[in-house]
């Protein structure tokens, strides 16, 4: 397969799989892992920096004019030609994960030219799954072309999430948004990697995900993986403008349009009689669905809990 594949890509899988080595030669011994925490449940380990430089060299001798915007080392300029060719790259999707011998986490690595996502490869390295996109020609998971699924009824869907987990994330409006999906779903989970999350939509192995404080290391090259494999990705209105705006929500197409009925209102960009309802039902214990928009005094704005940023 990889003769047939963009000469970029086959770069990038090259460089996961080398990331994907270090990982798993470090989950060996996973308890010897030197940890820093960058704020509060936000760690970072010298097994993600070490996947980062190696995915990086990698990178950068096939393309050294390239740019790199990469979760630990930020952003680094391009030059020339390539300077419009930016590599995203998460080496450790799911590091708390990982710390804890939990067998969920990645590498991803996306190639936006432009402001368009070209090239994305996800690497689970536990289960040495590779999936990979290259825009106009398809997702595929170990040389199998994968689709979104299938189901048409959200009832019967299997959702995933991700729970906001830092200082500052909103944590209410969150559990407000779960507490309005749930009971319209079959079931949801919370394996711990937004990547893999993503790759799992794209496989048809869940249905749907929607998360909030993400960034765009996180979503990059499963936004691509999603869209190859028919389905739809964005914000919780439903717009395709969600890599930097911290929410995601991806599905097939005909349950897309469902979550958006459900998620919309909980999005920054909800109108704002919207979020009066939102903050309304919280103030009052009620479902947001239930609450009348045009009752929400805007005096009540103060009422939301800290960190409940959106709203």
């Amino acid at each position: 397969m990889s003769s047939t594949l963009h000469p970029m890509l086959n770069v990038a899988i090259k460089a996961a799989r080398l990331a994907g080595t270090i990982i798993n030669r470090a989950a060996l011994d996973v308890e010897s892992v030197r940890v820093s925490v960058k704020q509060t449940n936000d760690f970072v380990t010298e097994v993600d920096q070490a996947a980062e430089a190696a995915i990086i060299d990698t990178l950068l001798t096939a393309y050294p004019d390239h740019a790199i915007w990469a979760e630990e080392s930020g952003k680094r300029e391009g030059r020339h030609g390539g300077a419009d060719h930016v590599w995203i790259i998460d080496p450790l999707d799911g590091t708390t994960n990982f710390i804890h011998g939990f067998p969920v986490y990645c590498v991803s690595i996306a190639l936006m030219v432009g402001n368009k996502l070209e090239q994305a490869v996800i690497y689970d390295p536990t289960r040495n799954d590779l999936f990979c996109a290259t825009r106009g020609r398809g997702a595929y998971m170990n040389d199998r072309r994968i689709r979104v699924a299938k189901r048409i009824a959200l009832r019967d869907c299997l959702m995933s999430t991700g729970f906001p987990f830092r200082p500052g994330d909103a944590f209410q409006t969150y559990l407000q948004m779960l507490g309005d999906v749930m009971p319209r779903v079959a079931g949801v989970r919370r394996p711990g990697s937004a990547a893999l999350d993503l790759a799992y939509v794209a496989a048809g192995f869940t249905d749907g995900f929607f998360e909030m404080g993400l960034s765009p290391w996180d979503v990059a090259a499963g936004a691509l993986l999603v869209t190859e494999a028919g389905g739809l990705i964005g914000n919780f209105t439903g717009e395709a403008d969600f890599l930097e705006q911290k929410e995601c929500m991806a599905a097939n197409p005909k349950i897309y349009g469902q979550l958006v009925g459900v998620t919309a209102k909980y999005s920054k960009f909800a109108s704002a009689g919207d979020k009066a309802a939102v903050r309304q039902a919280r103030t009052i214990g009620a479902p947001a669905a239930e609450a009348p928009a045009a009752e929400a005094p805007a005096a009540q704005a103060d009422t939301t809990s800290q960190g409940d940023a959106p709203f």
